[in-house]
């Protein structure tokens, strides 16, 4: 334009220039001459747009230069600054009416966006209208008439040329809201939505007009999380009284501060409004602008997101989803083709609604509706099962619905509804819900302090079960008390709560970030123990799923840990009213020999009721998961592995607890599965035993606990088809037809218990026996007809008492009386049952009887094997096991069991308890103590009455003297044990148990004290029956009490209890006198010495071809018959003799005697068997040479110390004189003289009795009667021992003849390969003092 204006000006003036100009007019200067020069080449046009007004003015272009400047400012101003006036000037304002009155008319006719352009058109041309202006116009109607999309949308995208135009409008329309207190219109959202649903503007064109920014809003967004974050650390503060105020003055003034109401957030309000009409993409678009989940945090903008999700799953809802008898609300489908298409199949969901959602996240909890759709939808595509889709719903559950489950008011409902889905998913799959719920979901806590309110409880649980579970497991880990309160407020919870508290349990117990063990290493810690019981009163009350707990615990058992089996035990107990305890009391023990019902009613401590539903729930888990047998196979292998793996670097007590609790809950939970699976079941799960043993390597007595009720179930089966097979009533036709059906179920399991030893076992014990033995229990030995009759009794005076309480309604006592009645005729029924079932199992085991022992070497090997194989292992195994060992040996007995040493075998037991009492935890301390005290009940009943003893003894099997190896005559009286020999073999086992047991306790160590106290107070009723023994025990025990008061309190506690119950047992002691008589009686032709000769030690019948069988036909020992009753007292003379010596010369000839005494044997066992006298020998004589060579036992250490010539008593009298002085020396110290005197007293006594030993090895040794053997150390007669030590022995109440740590004489038997016994000596036999 001002170059035009130049060219225009130029054209003028040239007019009046002169076409050729003189040479005179050129300018003097050089640059003035080229510009002259240059106007005769260049165009006037170029010279004005190049040059400056002053050159052009001296060039004469123009005329003044100042009126061209003046000119050009004139030409700008109009160009650029002024407005022009033609819409003022022109336009009409009846035009812009008009057109209003147009857009506005009723256009429900056939009235078209075409029709009204044309119009607006001829308005705009008619009335000189601006075309902007009209687009406004047409704008701010459609704002009015929002509702009519589809006539202004075509309208405007025929009217307008420019998107940019438009969104200039647009912009223009939201800025004039932006101002603080203004508020932008829903119409304006509406229509800026609908523009860019049909794409007649760009989202970044308008995006750019929309306030705030994005930069603010991310600031927004941190400051509200940092205030929650402020909010939540002030609930964990104590906040004391003034700062509280403060903070409500401050929360005052940001309230105040917030009245000056910020602008609208525009972006917001147009995404409600493109999700209003379901423009998805470009919604989408939006939020992806913003943080996450902070558009959907706004209620209005989750509703419309909601709404929108309505409309796209409602065709597939109402296919799959609607539950039955529902009908619901019908959705009205958005009127808009563009919106996204609803869902058909669980396929289409992958389209939009997964997104949708995943954008929605925990603010779905605005819609519970929706939230019952979508968990409706996850319940049919469940039914369905495809895989595909499965993670797509595990995250949408992870995301979405815990979340929003968070969110919600309480609502039960919901939660019920999402447990329907989630209880279609493995566990495994849940508790990853439920754990990144808990961790990840939250990110503050909202929960603090909780009341123990049940209702309180259950509204909290219904929406954040995760956050109030983890603070009420925190305070049960301190406070075990609340246990009882927490389980009763409980009852409120949904059923997704309860399977959340599950998972927080376990997490709570896999939390390794606690210990288990307390600070000393010695126990499991309370908080582990807490959760325990919790576990075991929650699981039972409420129906939660099991399958995670037991897996759980499983898992931990594989990894080599043993600390959570506390929590199976717990719940087996809780769940099933299975009790493992050895603090049984006889009543109850008696009870648990019965059937089921018996031992529900008598046999555990607290009767727990109504178990058959828990238990149920608890077999279906097992079984379901198929957990039941490697819980108990893994059960039995880590009871070794807690001693040899696990308990490595842990104290002893804690792997002995540790163990216990391992072996307890095998046998609790091998007790459960038998009583609650079926037979088929239990068949299906447990292997053979040689599979168990051999293949899972389980030790065979779990082995054979696992099996046990299988070949009970198994034979009971066979019977019942037997009887159906053949019909008949007849007893002994039943009891043939059960002997058949236990030979066709124990004849493989014969075959199989082969493999489990090496072949030699087999030698001495059958298989049959072996089996027999260990698939028996105590239900099929004995009938406990006494707790029968008791539980009846007391549910008769049960049903008296409901009658004649005036209290109870009388529909609850018909109730009581029918519940009692019930159990009673159930009890008898019981009793009735087992009773022909105990008859029938002892008709069978008297068939087999006959078999069960070989005995091919020896009698002592034989029990040996038995011992060690049978009897050991199972009497240790449970409390009604150890019952169950000590009355199958009297069964054996009372079965008169070939080649079965009755004898032999209680003698085996009472003689040597230090090794096992010391090799034992702390419960099989006691099941070895209800065993010892069930042997010695047995042998006190046959030691207490003559009669009952020639009844049960006299001619039996089991009491013959000859330890043959195969063989007897039982109708040989001479070859029995006698009442009298009895007697005093059980002295001499009462005084071998006083032994051990002081042995045990002055050791020191914790475990011989703590068992060996254990034992001795199981075996209290039994033991000790002798005066002098018991107050050899007292004083003892009160040592232990002393030494242990400071140092191990459990010890002295122990002690303490043991102490007050033997001084109440005291009345019921008697004399030794009493006891036995001291005075032996003399058998028919047998010599004194033979009876009761000095002490002769005997090789111990190990091998049957050395020792008894060819001591039999000994050539030499036939001779030696006829000086058997000189050469022994001799040479106990002579030994007593040298007592008087010096200690080292005394132990200088011992070891000469006893090195002359090993020659001599040796020489004689290279002589041959059989000479032409021996066979002359009646067979009188060779059986008590048998007798001889298996009756060496305990003989030198009993009869050496008795044996004592009256010469030498008389030397010993001197010595005691002299000893006085010491011992007055002793009782100044706070010794008793007569424990003192009788310490010196038992070192001579020892002495010669270790003398006489030696000496009877060289002339008797290989010959002496079994009754010498088994016999107390008692005088011969009263002239074997002086009045004054007799009294001394009667009245000394610490008399005791060996020293405080180690026995005089300890007796070792080798294993069986050896035939030779060992005598180990060790120093003065002296006593310490009881203090």
């Amino acid at each position: 334009m001002v170059s035009t204006c130049i060219h225009s000006s130029y054209e003028f003036k040239s007019s009046y220039i002169s076409p050729a100009p003189s040479l005179s007019f050129l300018p003097k200067r050089a640059g003035e001459r080229f510009v002259f020069v240059s106007t005769l080449f260049v165009p006037d046009a170029i010279l004005k747009e190049r040059l400056d007004p002053e050159t052009l003015e001296s060039l004469g272009l123009i005329k003044q230069a100042h009126q061209f400047n003046q000119k050009i400012v004139k030409i700008k101003t109009k160009l650029f600054y002024k407005q022009q006036k033609f819409n003022l000037l022109r336009e009409e304002n009846e035009g812009y009416a008009k057109l209003i009155t147009e857009l506005g008319q009723d256009l429900s006719g056939n009235i078209t966006s075409h029709v009204v352009l044309e119009s607006i058109k001829s308005l705009i041309g008619c009335f000189n209208l601006d075309p902007n202006r009209v687009l406004d116009i047409i704008l701010e109607v459609y704002e009015c008439r929002s509702d009519q999309d589809e006539f202004f949308l075509p309208l405007i995208k025929s009217y307008m040329c420019e998107p940019l135009t438009l969104c200039h409008i647009l912009g223009f329309k939201f800025k004039f809201n932006q101002e603080p207190n203004e508020e932008t219109p829903t119409s304006l959202y509406h229509i800026a939505a609908a523009l860019l649903h049909h794409n007649l503007i760009e989202l970044e064109d308008l995006y750019v007009h929309l306030m705030p920014l994005d930069a603010s809003i991310v600031e927004e967004h941190k400051r509200e999380i940092t205030e929650a974050k402020q909010i939540a650390r002030k609930l964990t503060m104590v906040v004391v009284p003034s700062e509280k105020m403060e903070d409500k003055e401050r929360e005052k003034e940001k309230e105040e501060e917030k009245n000056d109401k910020p602008p609208d957030n525009q972006k917001l309000g147009l995404l409600e409004a493109l999700l209003r009409i379901g423009d998805w993409h470009h919604a989408q678009s939006i939020m992806d602008q913003m943080p996450a989940f902070y558009a959907t945090s706004h209620k209005a903008i989750a509703l419309a997101l909601c709404q929108l999700l309505h409309l796209t799953v409602e065709p597939l809802y109402r296919r799959s989803g609607v539950p039955k008898g529902a009908k619901g609300c019908v959705m009205r489908p958005l009127r808009n083709k563009r919106a996204p298409r609803p869902a058909e199949s669980f396929e289409d969901l992958r389209r939009d609604v997964f997104s949708m959602l995943c954008y929605l996240g925990p603010h779905l909890s605005h819609d519970p509706i929706l939230f019952a759709k979508i968990v409706r939808l996850g319940k049919g595509f469940m039914k369905e099962v495809q895989d595909t889709l499965l993670s797509c719903f595990l995250s949408i559950a992870d995301q979405v619905l815990l979340p929003s489950l968070s969110l919600m008011e309480c609502n039960a409902c919901m939660s019920e509804e999402l447990w329907g889905l989630f209880k279609l998913f493995p566990y495994q799959h849940r508790y990853r819900l439920y754990g990144q719920w808990k961790n990840e979901t939250y990110t503050i806590t909202l929960l603090q302090n909780v009341k123990p309110s049940g209702r309180q409880i259950g509204k909290l649980s219904h929406s954040n079960p995760t956050i109030l579970f983890d603070y009420i497991l925190s305070q049960i880990q301190w406070y075990d008390n609340l246990i009882g309160p927490v389980v009763d407020s409980l009852k409120y919870l949904t059923s997704l709560n309860y399977d959340v508290m599950a998972y927080c349990i376990i997490e709570a117990l896999a939390n390794p970030e606690k210990e288990k063990m307390k600070h000393d290493d010695t126990t499991i810690s309370s908080w582990l123990q807490s959760l325990a019981s919790l576990c075991g009163a929650v699981f039972r009350k409420y129906p939660i799923e099991l399958a995670g707990l037991l897996q759980y615990v499983t898992n931990t058992l594989k990894a080599g840990k043993s600390f959570d089996l506390l929590i199976l035990k717990e719940v087996v107990q809780k769940m099933a009213g299975i009790e493992i305890t050895d603090e049984m009391t006889s009543e109850q023990m008696e009870a648990m020999t019965g059937g089921e019902q018996l031992k529900a009613e008598g046999g555990y401590f607290g009767q727990i009721r109504n178990t058959k539903k828990s238990s149920q729930r608890l077999k279906d888990a097992l079984l379901d998961h198929e957990l039941a047998l490697p819980l108990c196979l893994l059960m039995a292998q880590q009871r070794n592995g807690v001693v040899f793996l696990e308990g490595g670097e842990k104290h002893l007590k804690l792997v002995g607890k540790l163990y216990d609790q391992c072996h307890d809950t095998l046998v609790q939970f091998g007790g459960f599965l038998a009583s609650n699976l079926s037979t088929e079941d239990y068949i299906k799960r447990v292997p053979s035993i040689d599979i168990l043993c051999n293949q899972f390597h389980t030790p065979h007595d779990a082995a054979f606990f696992l099996s046990r009720p299988m070949y009970g179930h198994q034979i009971l089966s066979k019977y019942d088809e037997l009887k159906k097979a053949e019909k008949g009533n007849r007893q002994q036709q039943k009891v043939h037809k059960y002997v058949a059906a236990c030979e066709l179920v124990m004849s493989p399991v014969h075959e199989a218990v082969v493999s489990l030893h090496p072949p030699r076992v087999w030698d001495d014990l059958r298989p049959q026996f072996y089996a027999t033995f260990w698939s028996l229990t105590m239900y099929d030995l004995a009938v406990p007809h006494n707790a029968y009759d008791r539980e009846v009794k007391k549910l008769q005076v049960q049903v008296k008492a409901i009658e004649e309480n005036p209290d109870v309604p009388m529909n609850k006592k018909k109730k009581e009386k029918e519940r009692c009645t019930a159990l009673q005729d159930k009890l008898q029924e019981e009793e009735k049952k087992q009773l022909e079932h105990v008859q029938r199992v002892l008709h069978r085991l008297k068939l087999e009887k006959d078999n069960w022992l070989l005995a091919k070497s020896t009698k002592n090997e034989t029990i040996t094997k038995f011992l060690q194989l049978c009897l050991f292992p199972r009497c240790i195994f449970s409390a009604i096991d150890a019952v169950y060992c000590a009355r199958f040996v009297e069964l054996v007995h009372q079965q008169k069991a070939p080649n079965f040493c009755t004898l032999l075998c209680y003698d085996r037991v009472f003689s040597d308890i230090i090794y096992t009492v010391a090799s034992c935890t702390e419960n099989e301390s006691r099941r070895y103590g209800r065993f010892l005290c069930c042997m010695l009940e047995t042998v006190t009943r046959w030691h207490s009455d003559r009669a009952v003893y020639e009844k049960e003894c006299g001619n039996y099997p089991g009491f013959l003297t000859i330890f043959r190896a195969t063989g007897f005559d039982g109708g040989n009286k001479a070859d029995q044990l006698d009442y009298e020999n009895f007697r005093h073999v059980v002295h001499k086992w009462h005084y071998k148990l006083t032994k051990a047991s002081v042995h045990c306790l002055e050791t020191g160590e914790y475990t011989h004290i703590r068992n060996i106290l254990i034992v001795l107070t199981k075996i209290l009723p039994c033991y000790p029956k002798v005066l002098n023994l018991g107050q050899a025990l007292e004083c003892r025990v009160h040592k232990i009490c002393l030494e242990e008061k400071e140092k191990r309190p459990d010890l002295y506690a122990l002690a303490m209890g043991y102490s007050g119950q033997l001084k109440g047992r005291k009345v019921h002691m008697v004399p030794e006198n009493e006891f036995h008589h001291k005075e032996q009686p003399v058998r028919s032709t047998t010599t004194a010495s033979q009876l009761n000769g000095p002490g002769t030690t005997a090789k111990p019948a190990t091998n049957a071809s050395k020792t008894e069988e060819g001591a039999c036909e000994d050539a030499d020992r036939s001779k030696d018959k006829s000086q058997g009753a000189a050469k022994p007292v001799n040479k106990a003379n002579s030994t007593a003799a040298k007592v008087t010596t010096s200690n080292g010369n005394a132990i200088k000839e011992r070891d000469d005697k006893e090195k002359s005494g090993k020659e001599k044997k040796e020489k004689k066992e290279k002589t041959p068997g059989s000479t032409p006298e021996t066979k002359g020998e009646s067979r009188r004589e060779k059986q008590r040479d048998e007798r001889g060579a298996a009756g060496k036992e305990e003989r030198a250490p009993r009869e050496g110390k008795e044996k004592t010539p009256k010469a030498d008593r008389d030397k010993q009298k001197a010595e005691e004189k002299s000893s006085k002085e010491d011992n007055k020396a002793k009782a100044g110290n706070g010794e008793p003289k007569e424990l003192s005197r009788e310490r010196d007293t038992g070192a001579k006594e020892s002495k010669s009795k270790e003398k006489g030993g030696d000496q009877s090895k060289e002339k008797g040794g290989d010959r002496s009667s079994v009754s010498g053997s088994l016999k107390s150390p008692v005088p011969r007669s009263e002239s074997a021992e002086s009045e004054r030590d007799h009294k001394r022995r009667k009245l000394s109440p610490c008399f005791f003849p060996f020293r405080r740590s180690v026995p005089n004489c300890c007796v070792f038997h080798r294993p069986s390969r050896s035939p030779r016994r060992v005598l180990i000596h060790t120093g003065k036999p002296r006593l310490a003092s009881p203090s």
